[in-house]
């Protein structure tokens, strides 16, 4: 593990659909802003779901939306070892495919990536524990980069105690947590200001950003990567002062 490149950082969030893409793409598109001399690439270790693009190629929106921020001209596909084409748990989607996510395989699929840049943006799928086959989940994977971790708090009902058992989880397994993200998924979320000081208040790591909910023109459509103007809205959202921080 020594040998493995991790000038980088793990995502991961509170839940599935919390907006860990988004976060990603604008990270990506952060560390770009702060280093403008160094090359920045999205990588994920699996992604289940898959669509039909206009011009017939089988895609996915997460994978589309991290070639974008990256600025990667190749094959989003490049980007990830296992793609699955159901929207479930990818650990169940594999077995009834006959595949087994391998650790392995995840590891040398991001030395390859990790080697065209000089930072790495490691999206995670789903929770930081998702089952990637009977023995090992995303979190042995994290183990094994030994990324700083930044976590995405999916601003909803429920997020408080999800962040905490997902700071807990991180810390079991000796990473650092560098961050979180506030991520806003319904504007009107009763005590929306408030979930969000009790977790600045209960999360020792520092607060990257409070990301608003997309405007209109930004909105992500289904099967489609997220628009660059959504990737720098939530950019811009990141506080440059800490971010700048955990790039120097």
């Amino acid at each position: 593990m020594s040998q493995l490149r991790n000038r980088g950082f793990f995502i991961t969030g509170t839940n599935t659909e919390v907006g860990k893409t988004l976060i990603a793409s604008a990270l990506i598109l952060k560390i770009k802003a702060l280093a403008p001399n160094q090359t920045v690439m999205g990588f994920k270790p699996v992604v289940a779901g898959t669509s039909q693009s206009p011009a017939g190629l089988t895609v996915n929106e997460d994978l589309e939306s991290l070639k974008l921020a990256s600025g990667y001209p190749g094959n989003a596909r490049d980007l990830c070892p296992y793609v699955l084409p159901t929207p479930a748990a990818p650990h169940l989607v594999a077995k009834s495919m006959g595949v087994t996510l391998e650790l392995s395989a995840m590891l040398s699929a991001y030395q390859a990536i990790s080697t065209k840049a000089d930072w790495t943006v490691v999206e995670g799928a789903g929770g930081f524990l998702v089952p990637i086959n009977e023995e090992q989940d995303l979190g042995d994977l994290a183990e094994a980069l030994q990324m700083p971790v930044i976590l995405v708090v999916g601003l909803r009902l429920g997020c408080i105690n999800h962040a905490l058992l997902t700071v807990a989880a991180i810390a079991k397994r000796g990473l650092t947590l560098a961050g979180w993200v506030a991520n806003t998924l319904d504007a009107d979320m009763p005590y929306l200001h408030e979930n969000i000081d009790t977790l600045r208040a209960r999360i020792a790591a520092p607060l990257l950003g409070i990301v608003n909910a997309l405007p209109a023109e930004c909105q992500h459509q289904t099967n489609q990567a997220y628009p660059l103007a959504a990737m720098q809205f939530a950019a811009d959202a990141l506080d440059s002062d800490r971010v700048a921080r955990l790039i120097t």
